[in-house]
């Protein structure tokens, strides 16, 4: 069945992809500059994205062993926000080897967010789900005032809508090529480490039973989703819900085994934005305008994320 998935989930890629290319406010052709320099790097991109921000709350959540961790909902995405537009707006840009500085400086914000959101949910050394959330929130919304604050001074009016509500207008080659690496570092990491992520979902004591070096893996690990979702911020603005809906679905379908839930998340995750990519492109054509992905992203994962908020607490978890 699970090899079934993947192929199932794999011509389902590249089905929407092949969509995606050819369904817009205009039709393009394969020689059309705009196909190229425009339509196919923003679709390439939005699978990226899809792909890193799944696969970072596949991450967290097995490291945090809650269901309700994403990116989004941490603060980590606002927090990469902070970092790449501090970035951008002070001019600290450069690329070394094709990558480029924007992600790295995001990733630093992204991991102090995570170290922050952690410190704040411990109670007597223990993490409180509903607690984690909360102090997510809280750092979420100071991350977009202080977001704000950077553009207004900045003045660049544009970039509110492309960091508080996500966008992929933006898309290039070279969004794609400095993406790319991050992408393949990222599932490869995450693969690597399924056995431990598998052996963490029983519990850290008995982890460390099974011979996990419980610090050392922890570290790697959120480093790494930290690493994607800055990446991923980088290059679209804050897009929420990925992280969540993605492994919940895919552990619906396959079970907890991150052997199976790590690769599957990640072409779902792609899946996902692609088509929500694409409807945010031709929901508003016919009036010339388009809807940022973050909200078409907020408008299906917001009501998804009440709906496990409240059946956690139905099952009194």
């Amino acid at each position: 069945m699970k090899t079934r998935l993947i192929l199932i989930l794999s011509l389902c890629l590249l089905l929407a992809i092949g969509l995606a290319l050819f369904i817009g406010a205009t039709s393009l052709s394969f020689n059309h500059p705009a196909f190229l320099q425009v339509r196919l790097p923003r679709v390439l991109l939005s699978a990226l994205v899809g792909l890193l921000l799944a696969i970072s709350g596949v991450i967290l959540q097995g490291v945090l062993r809650n269901p309700l961790a994403d990116p989004y909902i941490l603060g980590i995405s606002a927090g990469g926000g902070v970092g790449a537009a501090l970035s951008m707006v002070l001019g600290a840009q450069f690329v070394v080897f094709g990558i480029s500085s924007i992600p790295l400086s995001a990733f630093f914000f992204s991991l102090t967010a995570v170290y922050v959101v952690y410190r704040l949910s411990q109670v007597a050394g223990r993490t409180s789900p509903e607690t984690l959330i909360l102090a997510g929130v809280a750092l979420s919304a100071f991350c977009s005032a202080i977001l704000a604050l950077i553009i207004k001074i900045s003045g660049n009016l544009e970039a509110v809508y492309f960091w508080l509500l996500g966008s992929l207008s933006s898309a290039n080659w070279v969004n794609v090529i400095t993406t790319l690496p991050y992408a393949l570092a990222g599932i490869i990491i995450a693969y690597y480490f399924s056995k431990e992520l598998n052996a963490l979902l029983l519990g850290e004591e008995m982890a460390a039973t099974l011979g996990v070096e419980i610090e050392k893996v922890q570290l790697v690990l959120i480093g790494t989703a930290s690493l994607m979702t800055a990446a991923a911020v980088s290059v679209s603005g804050l897009i929420g819900f990925v992280g969540l809906i993605i492994p919940h679905w895919i552990r619906l379908m396959v079970g907890p085994n991150h052997r199976y839930l790590i690769p599957l998340s990640a072409l779902s995750g792609m899946l996902l934005m692609v088509v929500a990519d694409m409807l945010a492109r031709v929901i508003l054509a016919p009036l010339a305008m388009e809807i940022p992905v973050g909200v078409v992203m907020a408008l299906f994962g917001a009501p998804f994320f009440l709906y496990l908020l409240r059946r956690r607490r139905l099952e009194g978890k």
